[in-house]
């Protein structure tokens, strides 16, 4: 094994291809001395991908994505778009089918352990299609899944299989989506044990592909999470995303309120109900995120003096560091079921027969939108 001058050795990765080199941690390629000697010769990158499931952890800007999703459209490829039940209107990809052409898109809703357990599995299954499609979105099948529970995965690789052919399979999504456990899934079910991961990285960009080799020298590969600005996982600190993130299967709380009153959800965001009849709401937030009733004429001087206190997370310096808050008001109309959604915060679905006034205080940028009710 001859070493060059500049620390590069003479032989490839046998997972990803790349020269190896022992200098620099943070170049590719990079393999500490110790390890020369195993067997397969692997990079540290790909080594830790295969052996703690370190999917693709980069993420890129929506720019840098929307170029590399253009380029599927000059394939021949399934695409696999893994989305947030929690978040579904803040992790679709919007236009995703003017990027990937007439490529099939096969849609898998992750995160369904996160609603309660009566829910009607058919109800969400022909929501998800509807809204699907008013996204422009093309699917030939949607799977409901749970990465956590390891539900549905069976037959998402059933249809992967059905849809596939011998096109190479992309895979899409957000960060906080659970597309590296699908990933790992699929290393699992589909990719030699020695040589699992083709890890491909293009110099002087951001951008980062996992491509797991496939039998018929295909490969199904994994797209860095795109960041989207506009769900609250991405502006809210570390610490803070544990509250706001369920863990655990939501527990619908139902608020009867008479116009002129506020819910705040911790210091995160506030929903007024600003007109009409006494009605119930039903909050579908993390449980770890305190719910606090107060009169709408009182909701300004309360989120001044005890944000961070009695209105918290965030804490009030954490506070500082996120965007002022937005009003957007909604109208509901009479006899809807609608949802009012908050991107990575969760929904209030508005129960009321005789419509109502409402508005919601949300950090600038937060997508904040009226829907049909997901339940």
């Amino acid at each position: 094994m001859t070493e060059p001058h500049n620390g590069n050795i003479a032989v490839r990765c046998s997972g990803c291809g790349v020269h190896l080199q022992t200098e620099n941690p943070e170049l590719p390629g990079f393999i500490p001395e110790k390890a020369l000697d195993r067997e397969p010769v692997i990079c540290q990158r790909c080594f830790r991908i295969k052996n703690y499931n370190e999917s693709s952890s980069v993420t890129v800007d929506q720019d840098e994505f929307l170029a590399l999703l253009s380029k599927i459209g000059d394939k021949d490829a399934l695409v696999i778009h893994i989305v947030d039940l929690f978040d579904f209107d803040g992790s679709i990809i919007s236009g995703l089918q003017r990027f990937v052409g007439n490529n099939p898109v096969l849609l898998a809703v992750n995160k369904t352990d996160l609603l309660p357990k009566v829910t009607n599995w058919n109800k969400v299954r022909n929501w998800v299609q509807k809204q699907a499609k008013e996204q422009g979105l093309r699917t030939v099948d949607v799977v409901l899944c749970s990465a956590k529970q390891n539900q549905g995965f069976d037959r998402l690789l059933e249809l992967v299989g059905t849809y596939r052919g011998d096109r190479d399979v992309y895979v899409v999504g957000g960060t906080n989506v659970g597309k590296s456990t699908l990933i790992n899934r699929l290393i699992r079910d589909y990719s030699d044990l020695e040589q699992e991961l083709t890890t491909s990285r293009y110099p002087g960009t951001t951008l980062d592909m996992v491509n797991i080799p496939l039998d018929d020298g295909k490969a199904i590969i994994d797209t860095p999470g795109i960041v989207y600005p506009w769900r609250f996982s991405e502006i809210v600190s570390r610490k803070d995303l544990a509250a706001i993130m369920p863990e655990k299967p939501l527990k619908p709380a139902v608020y009867q309120l008479n116009s002129g009153q506020t819910l705040f959800f911790g210091g995160m965001a506030r929903f007024d109900f600003v007109e009409g009849d006494r009605q119930s709401f039903t909050c579908f937030i993390s449980t770890a995120l305190d719910i606090h009733r107060t009169k709408l004429e009182r909701a300004d001087d309360l989120y001044r003096d005890h944000l961070g206190e009695l209105l918290s997370p965030p804490t009030r310096e954490d506070a500082a560091d996120m965007p002022e808050w937005t009003r957007h008001e909604f109208r509901i109309k009479r006899g809807s079921q609608s949802d009012v959604f908050i991107s990575g915060l969760g929904w209030i679905k508005v129960n009321g027969e005789n419509g109502a006034l409402v508005a919601v205080h949300a950090p600038k940028g937060i997508r904040v939108l009226i829907r049909p009710s997901l339940i």
